[in-house]
């Protein structure tokens, strides 16, 4: 039987865990249900149950604790991952002091309300004395955990989405695929336009159908209705727990893709969530291992499975019914065409395979800018209309397309954009696996059955939890470490293939 000291740590865990549960739903509420009133009291309570969550982390008997438990002699292979991440979090939670914690979330809290009313208004000035408090708080507390990690201030703050992520590692993969971004780009384009352009679906498409839609996509995919829901936010994310898992997307009744696309996204993340191994629910080995694997999941689902030809074979009916569609336009082969577009478009969220990259490589140059002082923040609006023209091709038309149309900084997630990109080079690498391990895998989707490909995601990613490392998951389920093979054999295939 597991003695005193682990068994100790376990018990304050689940605790923490519990009360960062309730901290995430009170997150989601207030981004997809409460009121624009509820604001400052919402604030309170969410600064309230992280500095709970933040004093029990630095209680004084916590080091002696898992001093205790690593020497102890009984703990399995779970328990010693689990301790391991326990002193990670300790170690992240120790760097800071209660009263910046607690600063840190009404700022992030107050910021992330006046972001919401400036970016509809496309009005940087009117959310730049909020964000440069927030700016200053991360900074003050990226300093603090780099020198309790040991790391650079930027690494520090990776390290909370992508544990044991290094910059130099991030580098060599976007220094790599960066400058060949824009000629592939062009040569995509290129390609597109020497073929017959895909005929546009007519709407208008009425919301209540797309969420008819969305809902039956996300039962097809393996989404448990008993432990989760959809709703409406103005950013796209998916929040919650494991155990009551809830997403959030937006609609526009002149075109039905942008939803449905970001549902199946956000599902991806929920699947992944509801498939953490259940015995350590509210333990740090039973979370997501970190934000590249989290984004991995569903950019397969929504990149790599649903803008297949396969996916568009079994869901081209479902649209007819659904929306009374019928002719070219509404055949698979039209909406695959439709769903494989690309665009030089300046919205993240909305972009293609192609051009994705470079909308997040831009952001990661600019928040590291941000992040060391070499780039101010009254500067941003510029800076990043002209990365995104020597990247994309394109400038934004206004802040609102522009600098304004992510919520991460806003709410204080600095050291998160890299991780998407990071995330679309594992999907690919991680279906590429699925499909050889399990040739059935692309059939079934074309049949609308998602089992073989789910069952594979959840033994060789999901099970897992943080019982291994990012590369650990990765190579033990391709056989080789991450690189950009696979993914750029993909865009090749999918974007260039004659």
């Amino acid at each position: 039987m597991t003695g005193a000291p682990y068994a100790a740590l376990e018990a304050r865990f689940a605790r923490i865990g519990a009360v960062e549960d309730a901290a995430a739903m009170l997150q989601w509420d207030a981004a997809a249900l409460m009121p624009a009133g509820g604001a400052g009291a919402r604030a309170e309570q969410l600064a309230t149950l992280r500095l709970i969550a933040h004093e029990a982390l630095t209680d004084a008997s916590l080091s002696d604790l898992l001093a205790g438990a690593a020497a102890q002699p009984d703990l399995d292979d779970w328990q010693r991952a689990n301790l391991g991440e326990m002193r990670r979090r300790w170690l992240h939670a120790t760097a800071l002091p209660g009263d910046l914690v607690a600063a840190l979330s009404r700022a992030c809290s107050a910021c992330e309300m006046r972001w919401r009313a400036a970016r509809p208004a496309g009005d940087f000035a009117a959310v730049l004395p909020d964000l440069a408090r927030v700016l200053t708080l991360v900074r003050e507390a990226a300093a603090a955990k780099g020198a309790r990690l040991g790391t650079t201030p930027y690494e520090a703050l990776l390290d909370e989405y992508e544990p044991g992520g290094s910059t130099a590692a991030i580098d060599r993969l976007f220094d790599d695929i960066a400058p060949r971004l824009p000629n592939l780009i062009g040569r995509a384009l290129e390609r597109q336009a020497a073929r017959p352009a895909p005929l546009p679906l007519e709407g208008p498409f009425p919301v209540d159908a797309q969420r008819r839609l969305g809902v039956a996509l996300m039962r097809r995919l393996g989404f448990d209705f008993e432990h989760g829901r959809l709703d409406v936010s103005l950013h796209p994310f998916c929040g919650g727990t494991p155990d009551d898992v809830r997403l959030t997307t937006r609609y526009d009744e002149s075109d039905c893709g942008r939803a449905l696309m970001g549902v199946l996204h956000e599902t991806g993340h929920a699947l992944y969530e509801r498939g953490l191994p259940a015995a350590w629910r509210r333990q740090p080995v039973g979370a997501a291992r970190g934000m590249s694997i989290h984004e991995s999941q569903s950019l397969l689902v929504e990149m790599q499975a649903c803008r297949s030809r396969e996916f568009a074979e079994f869901a081209a009916p479902l649209l007819r019914e659904t929306f009374g569609g019928s002719g070219p336009a509404w055949e698979a082969e039209n909406l695959y065409r439709l769903n494989t577009r690309v665009a030089r478009s300046p919205i993240r969220v909305d972009a293609d395979e192609v051009t994705y990259p470079a909308h997040v490589i831009l952001r990661y140059r600019l928040e590291r800018a941000m992040i060391a002082g070499d780039l101010a923040l009254e500067d941003l609006p510029a800076a990043w209309n002209a990365a995104m023209r020597d990247l994309i091709g394109i400038v934004p038309p206004s802040d609102r397309e522009g600098c304004l149309q992510d919520i991460h900084w806003y709410d204080g997630a600095w050291g998160y954009f890299p991780t998407y990109t990071l995330g679309a080079m594992t999907a690919a690498q991680l279906f590429a696996a699925a499909r050889d391990s399990d040739p059935c895998i692309l059939p079934a989707i074309s049949a609308g059955e998602f089992a073989p490909l789910l069952a594979w995601l959840r033994a060789n990613v999901h099970a897992k939890g943080s019982r291994y490392s990012t590369a650990e998951i990765i190579a033990q389920a391709t056989g080789r470490a991450l690189d950009a093979a696979a993914y750029e054999r993909h865009l090749a295939s999918r974007y260039l293939a004659a």
